[in-house]
């Protein structure tokens, strides 16, 4: 055989192969349209089927008598799939002449419903205007199910959001209660003296380990202490309940400030010397008030020096140098100090978060310095007003406040100034 498959008679060959391609080709046109992965139909403009490929007939479970010139492209559709047709799919066709990937369900005969994707477009004529609609329909039922996968994930996620933020709002109420429950819930009436305390949680999901309080010892004296628990959580929430109760315990045995301090170092000493060491600071201290004025002693383990503020508006530390961390030794030495407050006076306790804070845009520590500042530029109006000065301050700090803020303020009330211009003498 020659070139071109030829033979020696000369183009015969040529012209069977030419036959036998075009019977091939129209063949696989056909077989094209009738076998192809998606369905084909064409339908008249009133929905009409007029031709249906195989694969659509497959997937409907109908036979081509059935539905070529006796069912329009809307009764292959679900009730659901009708309504939409009619408003939206086929108003849509009508004006813009062609429509893409809208989201159908079939009905089988077997009543199945089978998602798709469906486009559609008008087949014009040259003069006639539109004379018929083809459609091609693809299987979606495997999108389909992956889009419910996917939507039940997502209902799944945030059903799992919402009751991680329900655990988390009991989380921060149980934590809340508790920490209250390691603070007394009001601070009681001392004849002769003003008191005022304040509480700043730096996190609602951490319990801190800062606490205070002030009772009675018996005659005219009071007591008061303040402290800061090393660490956070439940742990630290458990030495906390074990210093305020022992130094109260401790107090009413013998109120010495450095003995009331060496018991509670004993007692957590004993209690924490296995691996898990537990410390605290804390300052504890005698009031006893006079004629016109309160004789304060105190003593501190490891804590920050107290600050007064006097009526005259000058702050200063009372010292308290070379007091150790409570529970760390067997045997800890503490500082005691003595210091006597007349009216309009405040002694000031705080907890290291208030001096600790950082600041600026170098995030600096606040510091003692800045402290004993602010509360010389304060008025010498009282505890009170002293401790709502410095919740402002702490809350002026935002996220540079990391640590809880423990605050308790004591001071004698300054005299009532009479108004001006009244004479005194004459009342």
């Amino acid at each position: 055989m020659g070139r071109g498959g030829q033979g020696p008679d000369g183009g015969q060959d040529v012209e069977d192969t030419s036959a036998a391609f075009a019977v091939l080709l129209e063949d696989s046109v056909e077989e094209l349209y009738d076998q192809a992965p998606c369905g084909y139909l064409s339908t008249l403009m009133d929905g009409t089927i007029a031709k249906i490929n195989d694969t659509l007939l497959g997937w409907l479970g109908l036979s081509r008598r059935q539905v070529v010139g006796r069912m329009r492209f809307a009764d292959l559709l679900t009730v659901g799939g009708k309504l939409y047709h009619e408003t939206h799919f086929a108003p849509l066709l009508q004006m813009s002449g062609e429509v893409n990937g809208i989201a159908l369900d079939l009905k089988a005969a077997d009543g199945q419903r089978m998602p798709v994707l469906v486009t559609s477009r008008v087949k014009a004529g040259d003069e006639c205007g539109p004379m018929f609609i083809r459609t091609t329909v693809f299987d979606a039922r495997e999108r389909r199910a992956y889009e419910t996968e996917l939507l039940r994930g997502r209902r799944e996620a945030e059903e799992a959001r919402r009751q991680a933020e329900a655990d988390r709002a009991r989380l921060q109420e149980a934590l809340a209660v508790l920490q209250q429950s390691l603070l007394p819930a009001a601070l009681p009436t001392v004849p002769g003296l003003e008191a005022d305390s304040y509480y700043h949680t730096a996190s609602p999901e951490l319990i801190g380990g800062d606490f205070y309080d002030l009772f009675p010892l018996g005659g005219d004296r009071w007591a008061f202490f303040l402290g800061d628990v090393c660490g956070k959580g439940p742990q630290a929430a458990a030495v906390t309940s074990l210093a305020r109760y022992t130094l109260r315990a401790a107090a009413l045995h013998d109120p010495d400030p450095v003995t009331v301090l060496t018991t509670l170092n004993t007692v957590l000493h004993e209690r924490y010397t296995g691996g898990d060491p537990r410390y605290c600071t804390a300052v504890f201290g005698v009031l006893h008030p006079g004629e016109d004025h309160v004789d304060v002693h105190l003593a501190s383990g490891g804590h920050p020096s107290a600050l007064i503020q006097r009526t005259e508006g000058a702050a200063h530390y009372l010292p308290t140098p070379h007091g150790m961390l409570i529970g760390v030794l067997p045997e800890a030495r503490f500082t005691s100090a003595r210091t006597r407050l007349f009216p309009g006076d405040t002694l000031l306790l705080y907890t290291d978060g208030l001096t600790e804070a950082r600041t600026g845009p170098e995030r600096e520590l606040y510091g003692e310095d800045a402290l004993r500042g602010f509360a010389s530029e304060q008025s010498a109006a009282g505890p009170r007003a002293l401790v709502a000065a410095l919740a402002g301050l702490l809350a002026g700090f935002g996220d540079g406040l990391d640590d809880d803020t423990a605050l308790l303020a004591l001071g004698v009330p300054a005299p009532p100034t009479a108004p001006a211009g009244e004479d005194e003498s004459l009342t």
